[in-house]
């Protein structure tokens, strides 16, 4: 831990490191440099040789932050150095480190060529000072040669470990990206889940809300409007209200108790196909007419939770048929197994609430919204200023406009279809040619 740290604040403070460094490196060479160290030099030429020494070494502090800058300055400083004849001193070492830093820091363009400056350099400083070229003698020609190789293979060692280091650098930084792409991946797929999850509560609640008050409001009108001629009504209305509140509460409690997870969830399992004869008995128990009937037999059990998503339909669909399809309606629910899977059917024969109401108008109380036809069931859109909305009939134009916020967009529909696609399935919604409103679901046996 305490290396890390340590690895963390030098990584940080990379110049400052790289001065102190540069700093050392010149206490310990510029005092050999400006030595006469077997030559015969002068004051003045020692001063110089300092002057060169220092040039030559500060520029390393700036070997990772300005690579680039500082070979230019070393190779600048050496090439002077040639060119007026200076000795070689201890200070040129700055030459394979500078070769080191390039290949480690630097772009590929200056570290090969800074490899290739410095090898041509070697040849240059060897020729001059260690043969003459002048007084050509074939003896001295191998000497020559293997302080050359000498000096390149220094260079060469240099740039090598420079190279390795910057493999190495770029490895790790390849798999910092990754395992930091991943991990957004991985934020990503939780809000997906997250999402997916909002969704399915939100479909779930709109199942069991709207159910649960479309049965609650038609019993409660009807009580109200049958109270006054059979008064005997009232008790029987009175119960199917509390249950449907109750088999309501307890839905959203189970809802509720997933959500804070734990010993608190509900240990009750999901509606499915089953439970369809229990839900008819509530439907059945508001008024409405409803002929059920299963046809075949299912070759194997459909996947995971898709047994729920049918039974929302036909609860979603029984209730859009007590809120839109009007009085005297007859509704049909018609479950086919076949090789493939489950056809699911939600008919009704009614022409809709405000064609009746054209016929046999009802005072309208005042907590309620207008009905709609089958015909135009999908045909509701908001006002531009989001305070009417206006329903449209295909045959007759507009029937009312009345006030109040938009309508709600088809969200029960959407959300069917919403189930249904989750498990590879097709729904389909629209009004009958005979009249009605009719919803259609397959959903298979196993996903795709």
């Amino acid at each position: 831990m305490i290396m890390h740290s340590i690895y963390d604040w030098f990584s940080r403070h990379r110049f400052a490191v790289d001065v102190v460094l540069m700093s050392v490196l010149w206490l310990m060479t510029v005092p050999l440099s400006i030595s006469d160290g077997g030559y015969e030099r002068t004051p003045a030429q020692m001063l110089v040789a300092g002057i060169f020494a220092t040039a030559l070494l500060v520029p390393l502090a700036w070997r990772r932050t300005r690579t680039v800058m500082a070979g230019f300055l070393i190779a600048g400083v050496a090439i002077l150095q040639w060119a007026l004849d200076i000795t070689p001193m201890v200070s040129n070492i700055a030459v394979p480190l500078i070769v080191y830093a390039l290949a480690a820091f630097g772009p590929r363009w200056a570290s090969l060529s800074g490899l290739g400056l410095a090898m041509l350099g070697s040849v240059m400083l060897v020729t001059r000072y260690f043969y003459d070229l002048t007084m050509v003698s074939l003896a001295d020609l191998p000497y020559t040669m293997v302080l050359i190789l000498m000096v390149w293979v220094l260079i060469l060692f240099s740039w090598t470990a420079g190279d390795l280091t910057r493999t190495k650098r770029l490895r790790e930084q390849a798999l910092s990206d990754r395992a930091h792409r991943l991990e957004i991946e991985a934020q990503h797929e939780r809000d997906l889940a997250a999402s997916d999850e909002r969704a399915h509560i939100a479909r779930e609640m709109h199942d069991i809300v709207a159910h649960s008050l479309s049965v609650i409001i038609t019993q409660a009108d009807g009580a109200r409007y049958a109270a006054a001629a059979n008064p005997e009504i009232a008790p029987e209305t009175l119960a199917t209200i509390a249950a449907t509140g109750r088999s309501s509460l307890q839905e959203m409690r189970r809802l509720l108790g997933v959500l804070r997870g734990g010993d608190q969830a509900s240990t009750r399992p999901l509606p499915g196909l089953a439970d369809l004869d229990e839900l008819l008995l509530g439907i059945r128990a508001t008024g409405l007419p409803v002929e059920f009937t299963v046809a075949g037999t299912a070759r194997r059990q459909l996947p995971p939770g898709a047994e729920l998503s049918a039974y929302r339909m036909v609860q979603e669909g029984l209730t859009n048929v007590i809120k839109h399809a009007g009085p005297n309606v007859q509704s049909t629910v018609h479950l086919t197994w076949n090789a493939r899977g489950l056809d699911i059917t939600v008919h009704d024969d009614g022409r809709g609430a405000t064609a009746a109401l054209s016929t046999n108008p009802v005072p309208q109380l005042p907590t309620r919204s207008p009905s709609i036809s089958p015909e135009s069931r999908n045909d509701v859109v908001p006002h531009s200023g989001g305070q009417s909305t206006k329903t449209l009939h295909p045959k007759t134009g507009p029937l009312r406009t009345v006030s109040g916020p938009p309508a709600a967009g088809g969200n029960g529909l959407r959300g069917m279809a919403e189930r249904v696609k989750l498990y590879d399935g097709k729904l389909s919604s629209g009004p009958l040619p005979g009249g009605g409103f009719g919803i259609s679901a397959f959903i298979p046996y196993t996903e795709q």
